[in-house]
This record gives structure tokens, sequence and C-alpha cells, in this order.
């Protein structure tokens, strides 16, 4: 039974070898797995389109007769927009509405049904300056292993809050196979994800995650992507163009697969599909080194 959204001082521990070196994190029950579906992390900068991302990788891979569940892990609770055409009650809310007694949740109260029967889940998170995400995301997924959801998924896509500076918030790595980290051909963007390699670097000392790549978000050239991935062992999986056709799929509420047909549309579809075809089959991890902050500045732009 969950008595309070608050974290309990003895669930946070400073480890020097269990999540990374010198960290502090939330302590994850180490029994509670997702079983044999394929868990993908999505990760990057805030505000770069992770959620689109996610969404439409779902309906990809949905679309290839996977049984997929996406877990939005952001206090925004919008990851699942789209696929659902609103925002949905999150896992905290629907604690709340039993006065946080989880054995009385049924699976229906957080769990929803979304385009292509995609399955959706939002964890929410804690009041501001209350607690900590990571604490949600690890309820989300020992609830879902209560109600036996996790038996039935082929695919389980996190969808993560867009600034790792917080182990919390890593938490979705403890779960993951692969990790996928969004950017744009950017510095701000390219700095983020030197961040998120990081990360997911300290997580996977202990853990079973490994890089599984980057996908080019809003962006018509890849030339500091390249660079950068050319220095640190990354390599880029999918390029998604400056298209207004995917802003304005959000603001229709509706995913890129349900857009009108056009051949940049078409071109965009047939990239998710190719992505999840090639996700699905499975990749050797790349054992990427992140740069110091300092250089990157010295690596992007120009002269």
């Amino acid at each position: 039974m969950i008595e309070t959204t608050s974290i309990p001082v003895q669930s946070i521990q400073r480890s020097r070898g269990a999540d990374g070196e010198g960290s502090v994190q939330v302590q994850m029950d180490p029994s509670v797995k997702i079983g044999n579906a394929k868990v993908f992390a999505i990760y990057g900068k805030g505000g770069i389109g992770k959620s689109t991302t996610s969404s439409n990788l779902s309906v990809a891979f949905s679309k290839l007769g996977k049984r997929v569940l996406q877990i939005g892990c952001d206090p925004k609770h919008d990851s699942t927009f789209t696929l659902t055409k609103k925002l949905m009650p999150t896992v905290i809310d629907a604690l709340e509405t039993v006065d946080f007694h989880a054995e009385e949740l049924r699976l229906d109260d957080f769990v929803f049904k979304g385009y292509n029967g995609v399955m959706c889940v939002e964890a929410g998170g804690p009041p501001a300056g209350t607690g900590c995400g990571g604490y949600v995301v690890g309820q989300t997924v020992k609830l879902l292993k209560e109600h036996h959801l996790l038996e039935d998924t082929d695919v389980v896509i996190f969808d993560v809050l867009g600034d790792v500076v917080c182990g919390g918030f890593a938490a979705p790595l403890q779960h993951a196979d692969r990790a996928l980290i969004v950017t744009a051909n950017d510095f701000d963007s390219i700095f983020a994800m030197n961040r998120i390699v990081q990360a997911i670097g300290a997580k996977a000392k202990n853990y079973n995650v490994r890089l599984g790549g980057v996908i080019a978000n809003r962006s018509d050239a890849t030339d500091q992507i390249d660079k950068y991935n050319a220095v640190v062992g990354l390599k880029t999986m999918a390029h998604f163009p400056m298209l207004d056709e995917i802003r304005k799929s959000r603001l229709k509420k509706c995913t890129l697969f349900e857009l009108e047909s056009s051949p940049a549309v078409q071109a965009v579809q047939d990239e998710y599909m190719r992505l999840a075809a090639s996700l699905w089959l499975g990749s050797d991890p790349l054992p990427s080194v992140p740069m110091k902050d300092r250089d990157i500045f010295d690596l992007l732009g120009f002269d």
C-alpha cells in the first residue's frame, strides 16, 4: 500500500557503485521486472519532440502487429495526447482517488487505449518541489506488473522528461534495453544529448540498458549531429525534417499516421515504419564515450 506521494528517507541513499559514481538515487525494487517485451527509453532536450516521436513510433510498432504500451514519464502528462486525443488521468491521479490504496485500482483506472490499439499510461509526477519522478515511474511499472498488463505486451516505450539532471528521471533506464536520443542539428540539443550519453553510461554499469542510437528531428541538415556522432561513437537511426505537417499533427490531436496523405507525410510515415522494423530486429549496443562539456564548444560550429 502506498501511503503518500512523498519519498521515504530510507528509499534515497548515496550510492558509490549501484547507479553511478557518487550518485543519489531512488532505490527501485529489483524484483520488479518488465518481462519479455522490448523496452525503449526516449530521451532528449526539453521541447525537442520526444512525445511526437514516441507516439508515432508506437503507432509504427502497432502497424507491424506488435502489442505496444507507451508510458509518459513527465508531470506535464501529454506524452500520449495524440494517441488518446485528450489529456488522460495519471497514475498519481488514480492513486489519489483511492486514497493511495493501490490494491483498489483497476487497470482501466490508469491504462487507456489509443490509436490503433496502443495502450497508454501517464505516470505523472508529484507536486513541484515535493517528491521524485523516479518514485512515480517505479510505482507505475509495479502497478502494471501486478495487473499482468506487461505479460501481454511486445514493446514498451518510455517517453521521459527532457533534462536528465535527476537520478529519479533516469529510472526508466533501469528497465530499458535500449535508450534512444532525439536531437536537432543545433548546439543546445547536442549539448543535452551529451549529458544523456553520460547518464546512460552510468546506468549501463549495473543495468542492461545500452545506447541504441540517435533520432534526428526538426532538422533538414544533420552535419552537426554527424560531427558529434563521429567523435563519440553514435549513429543516426532515423531523420525527420523540419516539416510543418509534423507540427500540425499535434495541433490536430492526431498522429502522423492519421493525416491526409501527401508525399511528405508518406515519407515521414515510411521513416517511422523503417525505424520500428529496425528496432524490432535489434542492433548491437553503441559503446559511446561522452565528451567534456568544454570540448563540445570547440567541436561544433564554424570557424
